[in-house]
């Protein structure tokens, strides 16, 4: 672990994959332990399909699939540092259970900049965030259930939210 080489005067605002209020959650309706990272593992923080096998979960849809991810991967601090060098880790390893939550508000690294009532896009190939205005084409992802409940610029922490909805 290298040397410490930041000092901050107030606490992180979050982690990505954070649960962001006291709202109402929803998980995918899954019985205890049934769904587990897929092959490679699963990245949390961002949004996750389950697999044609009905277990795994991946950051992409099934081959041939283009509906909508089944949710969002919370962090619950199943990733582990998997290397000896690496610092922190957001992946859950390959057989790891995982819980994809469908309602609720989360924290979530955009790709592009965000304002509330936007809605959330997810990658098809990393399951990553971006923003765009509802029913817009954002190449290489597809619309979500969920918003943008707060301001970001690219590359920034942002709110998702299934319940605020407010321009």
């Amino acid at each position: 672990m290298p040397f410490q080489n930041q000092v901050s005067t107030q606490p992180a605002l979050a982690v990505p994959g954070d649960i962001a209020s006291l709202n109402p959650t929803a998980t995918f309706p899954a019985g205890e332990g049934a769904l587990v990272a897929a092959t490679g593992g699963c990245s949390v923080g961002v949004f996750g399909w389950v697999q044609s096998d009905g277990i795994s979960v991946a950051n992409a849809p099934p081959s041939g699939n283009t509906a909508a991810p089944d949710g969002f991967v919370h962090r619950e601090l199943t990733a582990q540092i998997n290397s000896f060098s690496d610092e922190a880790s957001l992946t859950i390893p390959e057989g790891f259970p995982v819980t994809v939550f469908t309602a609720g508000d989360f924290w979530a690294t955009s790709t592009t900049a965000a304002t509330p009532g936007q809605a959330v896009f997810a990658s098809t190939t990393t399951g990553s965030i971006s923003t765009a205005a509802a029913g817009s084409t954002v190449a290489g992802a597809v619309q979500t259930r969920f918003v943008a409940a707060s301001v970001c610029a690219a590359g920034e922490l942002v709110k998702l939210s299934t319940w605020s909805h407010a321009a």
